[in-house]
């Protein structure tokens, strides 16, 4: 740099910066009490300029005036001396946001556009955001951004009205915020990296209880069974994911053609499921008499289209059309979480092996658990559903399947003619599987 230039010292502000910017012969302007912190006028337009910071008498461009007014260059000015008191070569640059709001709106257009993310977790973070991040910090001045100025804000007064387990994820989408801005050098440092959920609230978040318990399943199923004929979709949504341990949005989104009856494995894609890891379900004979049952009452009502839950125009259930039928279903005494959560603590009464329990859940897993699952356990799955499928018969299953008892001969090798032409024996190119011819071209 120049120290040729005239520097006029002064107390650094943006209406100093106007104030100078006539006085063609200023080219520079500095602060006593900020002596690192240097201004410089552009040549071609002295309503601009930009930030310098010299330690060790070495120069590092800090940012553009305006973009970066004086009060935040002067508040982010700590950050980069003590960067820079470690390495006097290191980046002097400092963000233009000054607020929260600003780090908040780049996230969200930045989450919207993320094909990475599922429509359900931008849903939710867009929700967290729209109601209560931005309303709550968006005028917040990021240099101010610490503890006490959350919990102050944003985390004591939510405690007061909302679950723990919901205050947490809006949190976190505020902590992925600034973890992400930080990442992408887009701010130089995160106020949000030395600071936990617990610091802020420290009563343990338990598990939600169970609200389905194993001396349920009786009338549970007799519900299914009375609803069966009239209401086949609402039965048979639910019934799935009690079989199977399967999620609302992987058994929504089920076709047809990933159902073999004939290898008896239901394959769901990796882009259906929340680990984004395909996963594949042994199929007992109880369950492809129940598919089998299911189908043929489609067919009659005249769908034979490739969804085995289907929505409106063409496409698979919808998500807030699958809540419906759960409401409907549960007259709100339960989720379709508790679904699994009750199939989970049967197969544990059952003997089923923990990880083989949580292959069938499709949980996300250590490289070293996933190993042991595909290489020692993958013939446990068929036991353990067996199992399971054999308890649900004396609970009242086998009404809705037509009686099929472990031992008896498999309905599923009785394939009618419409079956034969649904669940064809091509061979899946990934799965070593079946190919299930696709309906999608029928009305």
């Amino acid at each position: 740099m120049n120290e040729s230039i005239r520097t006029l010292t002064v107390v650094m502000t943006d209406a100093e910066i106007r104030r100078h910017a006539g006085r063609q012969h200023i080219r520079a302007l500095r602060d006593a009490r900020h002596p690192e912190l240097h201004f410089r006028y552009s040549t071609a337009d002295r309503s601009k300029g930009s930030w310098h910071v010299v330690v060790r008498g070495k120069w590092g461009k800090a940012g553009n005036y305006p973009g970066i007014n004086a009060k935040l260059m002067q508040a982010t000015l700590p950050e980069i001396l003590a960067r820079r008191a470690v390495d006097p070569s290191a980046a002097s640059t400092t963000s233009s946001w000054r607020t929260v709001g600003d780090v908040l709106s780049w996230y969200t257009d930045r989450m919207n556009r993320d094909r990475g993310l599922s429509a359900k977790r931008k849903a939710s973070a867009q929700s967290a955001l729209r109601r209560h991040l931005v309303p709550r910090l968006q005028d917040l001045d990021l240099a101010s951004l610490d503890r006490s100025a959350l919990d102050r804000l944003l985390m004591w007064p939510m405690q007061e009205r909302y679950e723990l387990s919901f205050v947490r994820s809006v949190y976190g989408v505020l902590a992925v915020a600034f973890r992400q801005a930080a990442r992408l050098k887009l701010i130089n440092f995160s106020p949000m990296a030395d600071l936990k959920f617990t610091d802020f609230v420290r009563t343990r978040i338990r598990p939600k209880a169970a609200r389905l318990r194993g001396d349920d399943l009786p009338p549970l199923l007799q519900t299914f069974t009375d609803q069966f004929d009239a209401f086949p979709m609402q039965a048979m949504l639910p019934l799935m994911m009690l079989c199977h341990g399967t999620r609302l949005g992987e058994t929504r989104l089920a076709r047809w053609k990933n159902v073999n009856l004939v290898t008896r494995q239901w394959f769901i894609p990796a882009g259906d499921t929340k680990t984004k890891a395909e996963h594949t379900l042994p199929l007992t004979e109880q369950a492809c008499a129940l598919l089998q049952r299911y189908r043929a009452q489609q067919l009659a009502a005249g769908y034979s289209g490739p969804f085995l839950f289907p929505g409106s125009n063409g496409s698979a259930l919808s998500a807030s059309k699958a809540c419906t039928v759960f409401t409907s279903v549960s007259k709100g005494e339960w989720s379709s979480h508790d679904l699994r959560k009750v199939a989970r603590t049967a197969w544990a009464d059952l003997g089923v092996d923990y990880m083989v329990g949580e292959m069938l859940l499709n949980h996300a897993m250590k490289d070293l658990d996933a190993t042991y699952i595909h290489t020692t356990a993958e013939g446990m799955k068929r036991k353990a559903l067996e199992a399971w499928h054999q308890h649900l018969d004396s609970q009242g299953f086998a009404l809705l399947h037509g009686g099929t008892y472990a031992g008896q001969p498999a309905i599923c090798t009785r394939v009618q003619p419409f079956e034969s032409e649904l669940f064809s024996a091509n061979q899946h190119p990934s799965q070593g599987r079946s190919h299930i011819k696709s309906e999608e071209g029928k009305p």
